[in-house]
């Protein structure tokens, strides 16, 4: 397996102060959307509020108070896509916002666990040599994409 060595830091750059903090995903119904990542993935209600019409919400996974998925809830999102989140494959041939990744220790025993929770599994693991990762993906209740990331030794 290849070493993935990622290339220097450009610390005179910039934006060499930015780091990741969250992705949005839009759903229908922010209740819903909320349970789901706090009963699937035991997610953690950080905040919530409101903006417009919709109710929004910041949900960080168990232990990390980096990153965040904002939930924007409510409304009448439009338009509504059907994308074949199914199969990886065929989601590969829509442009614009794809997936989100967790990266975690062990990517078989967190599908088991996901699998045992109800959750649809849509690739099943597989190694990536390129990256030196573990990769699998999963959705939410409203077809969104989310991958999980193992670092391979």
């Amino acid at each position: 397996m290849a070493d993935f060595i990622p290339p220097a830091h450009k610390t005179a750059s910039p934006f060499a102060d930015m780091r990741g903090h969250h992705v949005a995903v839009r759903t229908p119904d922010l209740e819903t959307a909320k349970r789901w990542y706090v009963e699937k993935l035991d997610f953690r209600v950080v905040a919530e509020w409101d903006y417009a019409d919709e109710r929004l919400a910041y949900l960080a996974p168990a232990t990390d108070d980096h990153f965040h998925v904002e939930v924007l809830g409510g409304g009448e999102p439009a338009p509504v896509d059907v994308r074949p989140y199914t199969d990886l494959g065929d989601s590969l041939k829509y442009a614009g916002y794809h997936h989100f990744c967790l990266n975690v220790a062990s990517v078989v025993d967190t599908v088991e666990e996901l699998r045992r929770r109800g959750v649809t599994i849509v690739t099943e693991p597989f190694e990536l040599p390129a990256i030196s990762r573990r990769l699998a993906f999963f959705r939410d209740p409203f077809g969104n994409l989310i991958e999980l990331a193992e670092v391979l030794a």
